[in-house]
């Protein structure tokens, strides 16, 4: 049996997993559930969680979106996954939580004082966080597939395009897209990506 373990992004939840199924024959797509805020009480979750869908599977193969990309590369980082698909991907939460400090006005200086400041568009940065996220980079080595959405304003391409090119992963961009695919258009996008570079070693081309 082929397992795909999916991880959501902020906001999101298991039931997710259902609306990819459709994209992948011959897999079984089992969305995680986690319920913590911390990313070393995240990985200790899906950590558990694979190794309840491992004990299954001949296989598992990872799919992430947004932030769940993070937690799922910290956590998984070093074990045995077919491959990686990762929408929208956090691969740089440092470079993430400095611009949001920037958005904010915040510097590293007040942030290690302050400990924790919360910020106008609902996000709570935290000195322990980020030092956290410095003391554990991710050593990632699985094949790995990245869809981008163009218009992302939260992750910057830049970020995306140094993962792909230092971690051999193979980036697809929708230049139409957003953070959140969420259109009929960007749906439709992600939809054939998925198709292709789920069955295919060759990848995914929007020409084809």
């Amino acid at each position: 049996m082929k397992i795909i373990l999916y991880i959501h992004g902020k906001g999101g939840n298991a039931g997710e997993a259902a609306a990819f199924q459709k994209n992948c024959p011959g897999y079984i797509v089992r969305g995680v559930d986690y319920h913590g805020e911390n990313p070393w009480e995240v990985a200790k979750e899906l950590q558990e969680a694979y190794q309840r869908v491992r004990a299954d599977a001949d296989s598992v193969l990872l799919l992430a979106n947004s932030i769940g990309a993070y937690y799922g590369m910290l956590a998984l980082q070093g074990c045995p996954l077919e491959k990686a698909l990762l929408i929208s991907p956090v691969v740089d939460m440092e470079q993430l939580i400095l611009d949001m400090m920037g958005w904010a006005g915040v510097t590293e200086k007040e942030l290690e004082t302050k400990g924790e400041i919360p910020t106008s568009f609902g996000k709570t940065l935290s000195w322990e966080y980020l030092s956290f996220v410095r003391a554990h980079p991710i050593h990632w080595d699985i094949p790995t597939e990245i869809l981008y959405g163009g218009r992302d304003g939260m992750i910057r391409r830049e970020s995306v395009e140094k993962f792909a090119k230092s971690h051999s992963a193979r980036i697809t961009v929708m230049e139409e897209g957003e953070h959140w695919f969420h259109t009929e258009e960007q749906l439709a996008f992600l939809d054939r990506w998925m198709e292709r570079v789920i069955q295919s070693p060759g990848g995914f081309s929007p020409e084809t």
